[in-house]
């Protein structure tokens, strides 16, 4: 039995961590590469997010409370980590991808460990690594062949909503890269920086419609085939962190001492990654 003094400390660290986890999904979020989604899933938080969003009239104040420093952190991360991610990937993209490669790595046993927490086939590790492979070379291609022109109109901010939400519902898409190549994410992230509220609603209603709309058809899918959702998410995540891995040519401007910190960088990203799984592990909630 825990006296109070421990209930507090368990709870106080366990809303933290909530708040920490939602800040590198909010950041994750608007950064290129990765995936809202497939960072809920590491840390634990995309089934119970799907399964409240799916039934909310279902126990709606115990799920406001669980998920509000969720939702406090991803915030931060999207607003107040915006430009500080914006600049870092112009100034110093090589160092801010490898710690973010490095946090997605030490999350990466978390995520196996719950891909397989209801049984675990052959089959699913050959989902997994097919997955892998395919969504690589998908992603590849888009990369390098897809750069069009969008007109910026309400309807257009309302369907860059709907794509955004899409990154949470779909574990590993990144919606960062499909505004990259409608050219539309950098005109969302400078309206974030300045808080532009004429391209913020529509993003944010078109986000809402899309999550309540698709949640109740991920729901079921968890439901009938839960092993084989979270191995196909688990290859989308290998895939996601493989292609935000910097390019040769970005490694040209880089002296002895970059290099010395992007390792550095790469580490650090790995230690809070791991750290997360443990304390997942420690303080993980019923």
């Amino acid at each position: 039995m825990k006296n109070h003094k421990e209930t507090s400390r368990f709870q106080f660290v366990d809303w933290l961590l909530r708040v920490l986890k939602g800040t590198l999904i909010g950041s994750g979020a608007i950064l290129p590469g990765v995936s809202g989604g497939a960072l809920a899933a590491v840390f634990g938080l995309y089934e119970p997010l799907i399964l409240f969003i799916s039934d909310i009239t279902n126990q709606f104040v115990k799920g406001i409370r669980y998920f509000l420093p969720v939702g406090i952190g991803a915030l931060l991360g999207v607003f107040v980590l915006s430009y500080p991610l914006d600049y870092g990937l112009q100034y110093y993209p090589v160092h801010v991808l490898w710690a973010f490669i490095g946090a997605i790595l030490g999350t990466l046993p978390t995520l196996y460990r719950e891909a397989g927490k209801n049984g675990r086939k052959s089959s699913h590790i050959f989902l997994a690594i097919f997955t892998s492979i395919i969504m690589f070379i998908l992603l590849f291609w888009a990369n390098r062949n897809l750069d069009l022109q969008v007109e910026q109109t309400n309807v257009t901010w309302l369907l860059s909503g709907a794509i955004f939400a899409s990154g949470f519902i779909v574990p590993g898409l990144s919606p960062s890269n499909f505004l990259i190549y409608l050219n539309l994410y950098q005109p969302l992230t400078r309206a974030i920086r300045v808080l532009d509220f004429s391209i913020l609603i529509p993003v944010a209603i078109g986000a809402l419609v899309c999550v309540f709309l698709f949640a109740k058809a991920i729901r079921y899918l968890l439901k009938i085939a839960y092993a084989t959702v979270f191995h196909f998410v688990f290859g989308v995540v290998v895939a996601s962190t493989a292609i935000i891995a910097p390019s040769l040519d970005m490694y040209g401007s880089l002296a002895a001492l970059d290099y010395g910190m992007v390792i550095l960088f790469f580490f650090l990203g790995l230690a809070l990654g791991l750290w997360m799984g443990r304390l997942e592990d420690t303080y993980k909630t019923a």
